[in-house]
């Protein structure tokens, strides 16, 4: 008997948000470029648009949502199409743009947004001789790019002074490129169907091998323990999906379905979970990654019946962590109306949920360019997303000031009764009313009592001290005890005490008077 494979992320499920949350008429690129298209960070989404006579982008606040003017500010400075686009991780503000005119720019997007038409990049790297398709950010050191293009070569640059590090000469085209963990690999596939890991520093492949054997472009990304996932099409031309160890050794290899769509592949590193979607493609589906067999395992899908024609999801930074989402697509589609999708946990708990919202990488580099260039590797820097969702709490909710009640337990008396509705003793008068005959409160610690002698007759009669209240006696008495609420306590019940014998007096007077009316009638009838 098979049992079903237990998962937190089993019932992960995607809803669009309605029209009004999204964008409405983006003019999307109709290159045919195996690119998303798309990019998205906590700030902007960013759209490769069709443009006449040049290379243009969109750039949104998220906060911008509804229909998007024609003539709307974008970024032009490019003179042929661009084919991709890429945030980088460390600064929400700066993203860097790959063109068919052989170059790869970086551009400082202002926090509110454009305003007018930015045609002046903040860097410009020229080094291919032919169009660029890919550009891709590292992982932990600032400003470190990796770019690709059809001139059959990789270049590894210091953005931030506009020099190339390393370049590396491949057999074809690469079809993608992703760094590992700490960025001191990449893997690669190219057209003639070869996956290499290569060492960022010397260009030297560490390792090489065919995922798939279709010439189609395939797609491979690190994973966070150093396997690798890829997909690509097998010679009947079916879309499959593969994981790999470190050696490029397969580990699991699955058909997924016929379609001719590539399938781009969004991992999360913090939950181990893989999205895949392709441009043309209505489903999005996903999966978890883990270290039994069959390594990847199918969790759902999520079915529109719009086709997408560009994609981007969003990190851990941007998503909201009280509705349990864990990642958001952003699809744009063939009409130009961009959803927004958030993948959410189903849980009922408003708190923070600790087992989908572990700690996440930073916007904050942890090397310098210099020092990673000088073999330094480190990982990313971590951010608590609890202290972030406790943080969002205190933005959007005002804190209300705490309320100090008495402890009811701790002044419960099991001896004596008492009033269990008021939590604080009630206040003294000002002049109080004489009390009645004080009641003596038991000892903590009872010692055996001797009887005294009887005094003889003629012995005058002892005289009673008056002496204060015992200290000790004091000391010993509960905290927050109070004398003068326990004696109103007993003079009320007394009180009721005193009606119920009244009552209970009248009520047998009743009776008596009945059973002598019964005795009358019963004696006059024997007569």
């Amino acid at each position: 008997m098979a049992f079903m494979r237990k998962s937190k992320f089993r019932h992960v499920f995607g809803k669009a948000q309605k029209r009004d949350q999204c964008y409405d008429c983006i003019r999307t690129t109709k290159q045919s470029w195996d690119r998303p298209f798309a990019a998205v960070n906590p700030k902007f989404l960013a759209v490769i648009t069709e443009s006449v006579g040049g290379g243009t982008f969109l750039v949104l606040p998220l906060s911008k949502v509804g229909r998007v003017d024609r003539d709307c500010a974008q970024v032009t400075g490019h003179q042929l199409p661009v084919l991709d686009i890429a945030w980088c991780p460390h600064n929400d503000n700066l993203i860097a743009s790959a063109s068919d005119d052989c170059s790869v720019m970086i551009w400082n997007i202002p926090d509110g947004g454009l305003v007018t038409n930015m045609t002046t990049a903040l860097v410009e790297l020229r080094l291919h001789q032919r169009r660029v398709g890919l550009v891709i950010w590292h992982p932990v050191a600032a400003n470190v790019l990796l770019s690709a293009g059809s001139d059959n070569k990789i270049y590894i640059w210091n953005a931030g002074k506009g020099e190339a590090f390393l370049e590396i000469d491949l057999p074809d085209i690469v079809f993608s490129a992703s760094f590992n963990f700490n960025g001191s690999k990449v893997v690669t596939t190219c057209k003639d169907k070869t996956m290499r890991v290569i060492d960022c520093r010397t260009g030297a492949v560490v390792a090489e091998n065919k995922p798939h054997e279709s010439s189609k472009p395939a797609q491979a990304v690190f994973l966070k323990d150093g396997r690798i996932f890829t997909t690509g099409f097998s010679r009947m031309s079916e879309r499959q999906y593969a994981v790999w160890d470190e050696n490029l050794k397969n580990m699991n290899l699955e058909e997924i379905d016929n379609n001719n769509g590539v399938l781009f592949l969004f991992y999360d590193p913090d939950l181990n979970m893989m999205y895949l979607a392709g441009k043309g493609d209505s489903i999005v589906r996903y999966y978890e990654i883990t270290n039994e067999s069959p390594y990847a395992h199918y969790l759902n899908l999520y079915q529109t019946k719009d086709a997408q024609r560009a994609f981007a999801f969003q990190g851990k930074r941007g998503i909201d962590m009280k509705s349990c989402e864990i990642t958001r697509m952003y699809k744009i589609l063939n009409s130009g109306l961009c959803e927004v999708i958030p993948f959410t946990v189903p849980r009922k708990s408003e708190l923070f949920q600790d087992d989908i919202y572990p700690d996440t990488a930073k916007d904050q580099a942890t090397i310098t360019a210099d020092e990673w260039f000088n073999g330094k590797d480190s990982g990313p820097v971590m951010l608590s997303l609890k202290d972030k969702f406790h943080a969002m709490e205190g933005t959007t909710q005002t804190a209300a000031k705490p309320i100090r009640k008495a402890n009811i337990l701790d002044n419960l008396n099991t001896a004596t009764p008492q009033k269990a509705e008021s939590a604080a003793p009630p206040p003294q008068p000002a002049a109080p009313e004489p009390a009645p005959t004080p009641v003596k409160a038991a000892p903590v610690k009872s010692a055996p009592v001797s009887t005294p002698a009887a005094p003889p007759a003629d012995a005058p009669a002892p005289k009673q001290e008056t002496r204060p209240a015992s200290s000790e006696n004091t000391a010993a008495l509960p905290p927050g005890f109070d004398p003068q609420a326990l004696i109103d306590d007993i003079r009320k019940l007394k009180l009721i005490v005193k009606a119920h014998e009244r009552r209970i007096k009248t009520l047998e007077e009743r009776v008596s008077q009945y059973e002598a009316l019964s005795s009358e009638e019963e004696n006059g009838e024997k007569c």
